[in-house]
């Protein structure tokens, strides 16, 4: 059966009844949203949605790859904030990197949100100068070789120094928005593979770009290229209190607004 919440994002799962009940088998659709009158309050909307998150988090068994709750629910938000400037394609596709994890951990996950499956989980590296075998530190300056923190969108494939490669845009100004002028982008790397872990106790570390096991990277560039969103997590305060793609009443604020016909707000760059 396919579930739907098409006033967010027009995607299918299933709704919980509440942030501790498990999924109820009920459709929904944009003419009942609107019918029940889920558009007229804020609050409404707002429990809509984190009912949804908690739900969809079951229906994908999250919880067995180890990726928090509380990360997904900040993906969501940021990937609803995408989608509403329409800055996404058709794919329905959600990458996360969950930089508070160990880099011996596979902590890349690529997330089809139509058909409720974990496309990819796998290795990626991060920048030399954002830690050891943990990612301490991030920039968004030139040279820093680190890696970026928040939502990227990708782009266009290439083959440069590193093979086949997937550049990248960082959508927020201050933390990720230098990633074309950095030049940092997707690729292989043959340190990021169990055997680099066993021998050397972590991955290799790159220039700040989120490299790949060479086994796989192909396959996972051509699968979410061309504007489907990458969010790179790590609990920096300073990044979760000032991210525009985080801000879920801004979000809820334009969903109301969609639901009645309304344009939605969007961000100046």
């Amino acid at each position: 059966m396919n579930y739907f919440f098409a006033v967010l994002i027009s995607l299918s799962f299933p709704l919980s009844s509440s942030l501790n009940h498990a999924p109820k088998t009920e459709t929904f659709s944009v003419d009942s949203v609107i019918h029940t009158g889920i558009h007229e309050t804020e609050e409404a909307a707002l429990l809509h949605f984190e009912d949804s998150v908690v739900a969809l988090h079951q229906a994908l068994h999250l919880s067995d790859y180890n990726l928090p709750l509380e990360v997904f629910r900040y993906a969501m938000i940021g990937y609803n904030t995408a989608f509403q400037q329409g800055r996404l394609n058709n794919k329905k596709l959600l990458t996360i990197i969950d930089f508070t994890q160990s880099s011996r951990r596979k902590r890349f996950y690529t997330l089809d949100l139509e058909n409720l499956k974990m496309t990819y989980n796998t290795y990626v590296s991060h920048g030399k100068n954002t830690g050891e075998d943990e990612a301490k530190h991030f920039s968004n300056i030139i040279h820093s070789n680190q890696s970026s923190l928040g939502f990227y969108l990708t782009a266009e494939t290439y083959i440069g120094s590193k093979g086949y490669s997937l550049k990248l845009d960082g959508l927020e100004k201050g933390f990720n928005d230098n990633m074309r002028a950095r030049a940092v982008v997707m690729h292989e790397a043959d340190y990021v593979s169990e055997y680099w872990i066993k021998k050397y106790g972590r991955l290799g570390r790159s220039q700040g770009c989120p490299a790949l096991p060479v086994e796989l990277s192909k396959e996972i560039i051509d699968t979410i290229k061309d504007h489907t969103l990458i969010f790179a997590y790590y609990n920096n305060s300073t990044y979760l209190q000032n991210s525009f793609y985080l801000n879920i009443d801004q979000l809820i604020s334009n969903t109301c607004a969609m639901a009645r016909g309304e344009k939605t707000v969007k961000p100046i760059h």
